[in-house]
C-alpha cells in the first residue's frame, strides 16, 4: 500500500514549529562577521610566526622576558576574557530560549566584566614604563608590545561592538527566532578571547 502526498504532507514538520536551527542550515552570524574573523586570524598568525622567529634569534631574551612582566596583570586578563566569554555566551543561550530579560542581563554583565580588560591594560603598562619596560629594550620588549597592542585594539572593537548588541537587544531586536546578529558578534568575541589564550602563555609563562 502506498501512501499518498496529502499522507506525506501531513507528517511533515510545518515550517513554524521548526526550530531556528533547524531552519537555518548557513555559517553562525553572517560572512561578513567571519571575513573580519579570517583577516583577524591571519593577522596574528603572521605576528606568532615572527615571534617563533624572533625567539629562536634571541633565545635569552625570550628566555629572561617573563620575569620582567606584571604576571598578575596577565592572570586577571585572562580571567577578564573567560568571564566575559561564558557570559556573551550565556546572553545567547537565553534569547535562543526566549529570555530576552535574562539575555539583557548576562550581555550587561559581560560588558562590565570585559570592561575591566582596558583597564588592566592600562594599568599594566604604566607598571611597566616605571620599570624601564618602555619596548625600546630587546627584542622580548618589542614584541610583547606588539602583539598586546594589536590585541588590545581587537577587543576595544568587541566593547564597541558588545555595546552596540546590547543596546538592540535592549530595543527588542532580537528575539529567539531573529538573533543573528548576536551569533555574529559571539563568534568574534570569542575568536578574539581565543587569540589572547595564546599570548598570555607565550609572554608571561614560558621561559
Amino acid at each position: 500500500m502506498t501512501a499518498s502526498q496529502d499522507d506525506l504532507d501531513a507528517l511533515a514538520i510545518p515550517p513554524a514549529m521548526a526550530s531556528p536551527e533547524s531552519r537555518d542550515t548557513g555559517i553562525p552570524g553572517n560572512k561578513a562577521i567571519w571575513v573580519g574573523i579570517f583577516a583577524e586570524m591571519t593577522e596574528f598568525a603572521l605576528m606568532f610566526f615572527v615571534y617563533f622567529i624572533a625567539r629562536a634569534h634571541h633565545p635569552e631574551a625570550f628566555h629572561q622576558g617573563p620575569a620582567k612582566l606584571w604576571t598578575l596583570a596577565g592572570i586577571v586578563n585572562t580571567l577578564v576574557m573567560l568571564t566575559s566569554s561564558f557570559m556573551v555566551a550565556s546572553a545567547l543561550h537565553a534569547i535562543r530560549a526566549d529570555r530576552r530579560r535574562a539575555a539583557l542581563t548576562w550581555l550587561v554583565l559581560a560588558l562590565v566584566t570585559a570592561l575591566g580588560y582596558p583597564i588592566m591594560k592600562v594599568l599594566e603598562f604604566r607598571w611597566n614604563l616605571a620599570r624601564g619596560l618602555d619596548g625600546g629594550g630587546d627584542v622580548f620588549q618589542l614584541a610583547y608590545y606588539y602583539l598586546t597592542f594589536n590585541h588590545l585594539v581587537h577587543v576595544s572593537w568587541g566593547l564597541l561592538g558588545m555595546a552596540w548588541i546590547l543596546a538592540r537587544l535592549a530595543t527588542g531586536a532580537y528575539s529567539a527566532s531573529n538573533h543573528k546578529g548576536m551569533v555574529a558578534f559571539a563568534s568574534y568575541w570569542h575568536a578574539t578571547d581565543l587569540i589572547w589564550l595564546m599570548i598570555f602563555p607565550l609572554f608571561y609563562v614560558l621561559p
